[in-house]
């Protein structure tokens, strides 16, 4: 498995803005820092269960279709160019609409995020079919993985949490850098996955 490309795209994927990123940042302005942990454990939560499934589906398509490893991989490439593409022509972060979410259970809504997030289950299955399914066969390996995965989304959801307003402030004055750089290391990502 190429390493460095496999942790840049989780890194990138992970940190960069979406949903779960939003949602930490506001309800931290919300309902604070302690809450907003729960969140985060539920996006970890979620995010392991996912990852999990990805896997197991993924594996089954790939035993009894050999053939779909190829546009598999093909398919993976393309959203990482895509989501360089994204990142690059963003335009930043719009923090006018504040979430009006009274339920108080964020653990719950961390969790259950994950199954209606299109960044997540694309990102899901992406890394899972680029990035594990050609490297490994055992579940105990898919299981650390999706592990190792639900870490990085809890740790992605805290820092914006925790440093949501610096963060988004900082964002904002240097937005298409930033966007550059996230853009340059996925395209990496993607290149370094045809080379392998």
């Amino acid at each position: 498995m190429p390493f460095l490309s496999f942790l840049l795209f989780v890194l990138v994927s992970s940190f960069t803005p979406g949903p779960n990123n939003f949602m930490a940042m506001s309800f931290a302005n919300k309902y604070g820092f302690k809450k907003t942990i729960k969140f985060s454990l539920g996006v970890s939560a979620g995010f392991f269960v996912l990852a999990l499934m990805c896997s197991i589906f993924n594996l089954l398509l790939i035993s009894i279709l050999p053939i779909i490893k190829i546009p598999l991989t093909i398919l993976g490439v393309g959203y990482i160019l895509y989501l360089a593409y994204k990142t690059l022509t963003s335009k930043g972060i719009n923090n006018n609409e504040k979430n009006d979410e009274t339920n108080k259970n964020l653990f719950l809504i961390g969790v259950l995020i994950q199954f209606i997030n299109p960044k997540g289950i694309l990102y899901g299955i992406t890394v899972v079919s680029t990035f594990i399914l050609p490297y490994y066969t055992s579940y105990f390996s898919y299981f650390i993985f999706s592990l190792f995965l639900g870490i990085i989304g809890f740790l992605s959801s805290l820092c914006w949490s925790i440093f949501g307003s610096i963060f988004q402030k900082s964002l904002s004055k240097y937005q298409k850098p930033f966007n550059i750089i996230m853009a340059l290391l996925l395209i990496y990502s993607a290149i370094s996955i045809v080379l392998h």
